[in-house]
């Protein structure tokens, strides 16, 4: 009789543990997701405040080019022209951060990052073990 509540014992910690295993996977599947999700949306937010930025950076560059254009019409000195350069690349700058290809461009070489110089990302002393947070979080108790 005790072999038999061993096994049945036995096959209720087995169940128990593929249970708990398949309750774990699922929460990290959703962690994984919930992450993703809000990457996304902070992706998103950071592309259309940049995009609104373009906006008014393009308004101050046209006013500006006009007054450029207006004091050189009128003085004839080209100097006063020296600051549309500048100026025509941080435009230039944001509006390919805004509606260019910027973001394809970063994340294809994120990606390439991580394949082909992965110690460059490295973190110094390596990824923190569970002993050394723990002793970390015992030390600051103190």
């Amino acid at each position: 009789m005790g072999s038999m509540m061993g096994k049945v014992m036995e096959e209720n910690l087995k169940k128990s543990q593929a249970f708990m295993l398949e309750t774990q996977k699922m929460q990290m599947e959703r962690q994984l997701q919930m992450q993703n999700l809000m990457r996304e949306r902070q992706m998103a937010m950071q592309i259309a405040g940049s995009r609104e930025m373009f906006n008014w950076m393009a308004s101050f560059y046209s006013i500006a080019m006009l007054g450029m254009v207006a004091g050189f019409l009128k003085s004839k000195r080209p100097t006063v022209l020296v600051p549309a350069l500048p100026l025509t690349f941080v435009v230039g700058y944001q509006y390919d951060w805004a509606w260019g290809s910027k973001v394809h461009r970063i994340r294809d070489d994120a990606e390439k990052l991580l394949v082909e110089e992965r110690g460059i990302i490295a973190m110094p002393g390596g990824v923190p073990t569970f002993t050394e947070i723990d002793a970390a979080r015992n030390t600051a108790k103190k």
